[in-house]
C-alpha cells in the first residue's frame, strides 16, 4: 500500500530547493468572465516542466508553461495577461473563456526560507500577506505575518504595518501602480474528505469553489491522484485511521466521511469522535447510520457525543446522483460553517 502524501505547492517548492532544483511559480491573480480557475490558484513549474497544481487546465495551462519555460533563467517576475475571447474558445473547443492576469516568478534559493515559512503557515492556517515587488529587474518577495514578523526581502516596519491592511481581502491586490502584487493568506476551512469515490470528486470540487482547503484521503493511489481531484489542496494515500496522525485539529475542521465500505466508514467515525472538530458528517442510509451509531456506543462514545454528528449527511435535498449528493453535502458544510 502506498503511503505517499501530495503536499501543498510551497511544501513542493521547499523541497526542490533543498534539492538544487529551481522553477517558476504561476499565480491567478486576476479574472473576468467564466475563466476556469479562481483568483489565488497556483502553478508551480519546474526545471524539467514538469508542473504542480494547476491554474486552469487546457490552453491556459499550456500557454502558462510555455510562458514559465522561459522565465526558467531570469530574475524578474511579470504578469501574464491571457484573452480568451469567443473566437479563441471556438477556435480550440474551449469549454471556458474570459480574461485571466498570471503572476510569473522564477523562484530561487534566496526565496527558499520565505516558502518553508510559507508551507508552515498553509499547514497551520495563519494569516499574513505576501508582497511581490515587479519593478526592478530582480523581483523582491517578502512575507509579513500578523505581529509584523518579517520573512524574506527586508522591508521597514512602517511599510510592513501598511501591507497587513490587505489581510482582509480574500484575493491578490495590485497596488502602487501595477508595481506591487499582495497577496493576503486566508484561513480557508480545512475540510478533510475521507474516501475518494465518485461522490467525494464532486465534493472536493464544489467544496473548493466555496473556499474550503480539500484534503482527500484514501488508502488506493488508483482512486487518489490529482488527475482525479485536480481541485483538492492536498491528497493523503495512506490507512485511513493512520492518516490522521498527520492531520491537523484546532477545533475549526470539517470531516467528511464517505468511504467504500461500513467498516472503514465505522473506524474514521471512531477516530474523527476523538478529535476536536467543528463538523463531523457521515454517508449512509438510516439503517446504515443506526449500525454504526450502535457501534460507537459499544466504544464508549456517549449519545451526547453521538448527536453531534451529521448522518445520514447532507441537507435534505432528495438528491440521488453523485453531483446532487455532493451539492447537499457541500450545502449543509457552508450552513454549519455560516452559524
Amino acid at each position: 500500500m502506498s503511503q505517499g502524501l501530495q503536499m501543498n505547492i510551497f511544501q513542493i517548492i521547499r523541497k526542490h530547493l533543498e534539492s538544487g532544483s529551481r522553477g517558476v511559480l504561476a499565480t491567478v491573480i486576476s479574472r473576468s468572465g467564466s475563466a476556469p480557475r479562481d483568483v489565488g490558484a497556483k502553478m508551480y513549474i519546474d526545471e524539467t516542466g514538469r508542473s504542480f497544481g494547476t491554474v486552469g487546465g487546457g490552453l491556459l495551462e499550456r500557454y502558462v508553461q510555455e510562458e514559465a519555460a522561459g522565465k526558467m533563467n531570469e530574475d524578474g517576475a511579470s504578469i501574464f495577461h491571457m484573452r480568451m475571447d469567443s473566437k479563441t474558445v471556438a477556435e480550440h473547443g474551449m469549454l471556458c473563456g474570459g480574461n485571466v492576469d498570471v503572476l510569473l516568478e522564477p523562484v530561487r534559493p534566496s526565496h527558499g526560507p520565505l516558502y518553508a515559512r510559507l508551507a508552515e503557515l498553509e499547514q497551520k492556517g495563519a494569516k499574513g500577506v505576501v508582497v511581490t515587488g515587479l519593478a526592478t529587474e530582480v523581483f523582491t518577495k517578502t512575507l509579513v505575518e500578523e505581529g509584523l514578523t518579517v520573512t524574506g526581502d527586508p522591508i521597514d516596519e512602517h511599510s510592513a504595518a501598511d501591507y497587513l491592511r490587505f489581510l482582509g481581502e480574500r484575493r491578490p491586490v495590485i497596488v502602487g501602480e501595477g508595481r506591487l502584487v499582495v497577496e493576503p493568506l486566508f484561513d480557508r476551512t480545512r475540510l478533510y474528505v475521507f474516501g475518494a469515490g465518485h461522490v467525494s470528486q464532486f465534493i472536493a470540487r464544489i467544496a473548493d469553489m466555496v473556499d474550503f482547503n480539500v484534503v482527500v484521503i484514501d488508502d488506493r493511489q488508483e482512486y487518489a491522484n490529482s488527475e482525479r481531484f485536480p481541485d483538492a489542496g492536498q491528497i493523503i494515500v495512506r490507512d485511513f485511521i493512520e492518516a490522521f496522525d498527520s492531520l491537523t485539529f484546532t477545533g475549526n475542521e470539517f470531516v467528511v466521511i464517505v468511504t467504500r465500505g461500513h467498516s472503514h466508514d465505522a473506524d474514521v467515525l471512531r477516530t474523527a469522535l476523538s478529535r476536536n472538530a467543528r463538523y463531523v458528517g457521515m454517508i449512509g442510509s438510516r439503517r446504515k447510520v443506526q449500525m454504526i451509531f450502535d457501534l460507537m456506543r459499544q466504544s464508549g462514545y456517549s449519545d451526547e457525543a453521538i448527536s453531534r454528528v451529521y448522518a445520514p449527511i447532507g441537507l435534505s435535498i432528495h438528491a440521488e446522483t453523485p453531483q446532487e449528493i455532493a451539492v447537499s453535502i457541500v450545502g449543509q458544510l457552508v450552513q454549519v460553517r455560516a452559524e
